[in-house]
């Protein structure tokens, strides 16, 4: 029998391992996927803030534990999918969320910072997409990787914006997610991206402070920035079997942003 919609988007004994999860744009998403009914493993790098962030959404009734892992370095990586497999049972949903930005005219941007941004920015999601597949999605037949890149990846900045590093690196997530999801359609893993525009993080309040708030805002056609919900729907899909024939995809959820700077 065809199932319903509230059949098709629910995640009941779903395990999602969530990176950069502790707050922000991954903890929206690991709401979200808790709130579906998956099982929510957390990691970041610091262990405070995933304490809180995993207490916050115990207390919202979802089930969910944390790893402290930093996926910059790959033997923190594959220790993350190896303790999550251990204490949680296969993986079903992977969400490569972890990221980091730096800030500098092209001129001046220094290798080592082009290097951080890169090594945790694409090749920790390589990695970690990698090891869970072989370890979790392969054997299985089954599984959903999400990947967060952002508009940024998509087109230029404004010329007040200048994270060259950023921009390729999500650009290359994009394309990434094109190329797995070519190669890994046969074991039936979908692989998929999300493109944000500006939502307030940590991340951005370098670049609201700079460009200002309300001037963001008003260059979206919604006229808005990002909140706590809007990346939930999207999430979902991609993560249910709601989105089971979607691959190879990304989608911004930007208020419009790129559809008037051509992205």
């Amino acid at each position: 029998m065809t199932r319903t919609i509230q059949q098709l988007f629910q995640l009941e004994g779903k395990t999602a391992l969530v990176t950069g999860g502790s707050r922000g744009l991954g903890l929206q998403m690991a709401y979200a996927l808790g709130e579906a009914g998956a099982r929510i493993m957390l990691s970041s790098r610091k262990a405070g803030d995933l304490e809180e962030a995993t207490a916050d959404l115990q207390a919202a009734g979802i089930d969910a534990r944390w790893i402290a892992a930093d996926c910059a370095k790959e033997e923190d990586i594959r220790r993350l999918a190896d303790q999550t497999l251990e204490r949680m049972g296969p993986i079903d949903i992977l969400v490569n969320n972890a990221g980091a930005a730096w800030g500098a005219p092209a001129e001046e941007h220094p290798v080592e910072a082009w290097d951080k941004v890169m090594n945790l920015n694409i090749r920790g999601y390589f990695i970690l997409s990698q090891h869970v597949a072989k370890r979790s999605m392969i054997e299985r037949r089954q599984g959903r990787i999400i990947n967060v890149a952002s508009i940024a990846g998509l087109g230029g900045n404004p010329p007040e914006m200048t994270t060259i590093a950023y921009n390729t690196s999500k650009g290359a997530v994009v394309n990434f997610t094109r190329a797995l999801a070519a190669e890994w359609g046969k074991y039936n893993i979908t692989v998929n991206a999300i493109c944000p525009g500006f939502f307030p993080s940590k991340m951005t309040a370098g670049t609201f402070k700079a460009l200002g708030e309300e001037k963001l805002a008003a260059h979206a056609p919604l006229g808005r920035l990002g909140d706590d919900e809007d990346l939930k729907g999207l999430t979902v899909l991609y993560a249910s079997d709601a989105g089971k024939h979607i691959t190879g995809q990304w989608l911004a959820v930007d208020g419009g942003v790129s559809v008037v700077t051509g992205g």
